[in-house]
């Protein structure tokens, strides 16, 4: 079994980074199903890096050069997959009224103008965030927004069905069972416990704690919900670039609601 679950998560990290992985000869794209409670522990490992990076670049450059250089970092090491499932759904939403239109523009390999505008006013607003953090705070911060924004895209497959466009679509994970959704939890929340115990650990008020579990959590509950509700009336459920999308939605928002919290400090 031990030997199982390691070749499904090396299955998730080849499939959403550029960290090489062994190649499996006997691969199926239904073993994806299996690997998808892992996606919120690929998230704990990009946070990471780009933690990491953000770190080593703070002590050269000031705060918004290195947060740039962790935000380019961690776009590389994923390849822009959420990054690109974010423009095109915004493309397709954009520019589509009808649900075949919707799909026929997502798997359109251009870049329109909804969706070059979504994905730069994304990343502009995740390097502006950041930047008005305590450079303290940042790194943890990082690991819980890739964190959490994985494990909303796992609740969209959870709570939602597949809906696979004509033509041929790339392999994806569609379905997930409750045990591993579970597992998917503990991933996806364990690093916004640790971030809190680390602040009750610092003699943070209790208030404080509190305020920013609310401030940082809500954000992200209500554009999934929001997110969701338009993926069903839209499309009648999720595709892959849908998922990207919602893990670069909740990420945003999710840095975005613990400035708030910050500002209120």
């Amino acid at each position: 079994m031990l030997k199982k679950e390691w070749r499904y998560f090396l299955l998730a990290l080849g499939f959403f980074t550029r960290i090489p992985v062994p190649k499996f000869e006997d691969f199926h794209n239904d073993e994806l199903n299996q690997s998808a409670k892992y996606f919120p522990l690929i998230g704990i490992l990009v946070g990471l890096a780009g933690a990491l990076i953000f770190f080593v670049a703070g002590m050269v450059f000031p705060q918004s050069v290195a947060v740039l250089i962790s935000t380019a970092s961690t776009i590389w090491l994923t390849g822009a997959f959420h990054e690109d499932g974010l423009a095109d759904s915004i493309d397709g939403f954009g520019g589509g009224y009808e649900r075949e239109q919707v799909f026929t523009i997502m798997q359109d390999s251009r870049l329109g103008t909804y969706g070059a505008l979504a994905l730069f006013l994304a990343l502009i607003g995740k390097i502006q965030i950041l930047s008005h953090l305590h450079p303290a705070f940042v790194p943890l911060v990082l690991v819980v927004g890739h964190a959490l924004s994985r494990l909303a895209a796992v609740w969209v497959m959870a709570t939602a069905t597949y809906v696979k466009p004509n033509g041929k679509a790339k392999p994806l994970a569609t379905q997930i069972s409750g045990t591993h959704v579970l597992v998917a939890n503990l991933f996806g929340i364990l690093p916004m416990l640790v971030m809190l115990t680390l602040l009750v650990i610092f003699q943070h008020p209790a208030w404080a704690i509190i305020k920013l579990a609310l401030f940082s959590i809500l954000p992200v509950i209500l554009a999934w919900s929001w997110w969701r509700a338009k993926l069903l009336k839209r499309l009648g459920g999720y595709t892959g670039d849908t998922l990207g999308a919602t893990q670069q939605i909740t990420e945003l928002v999710f840095y975005l609601g613990v400035l708030a919290w910050s500002a209120k400090l």
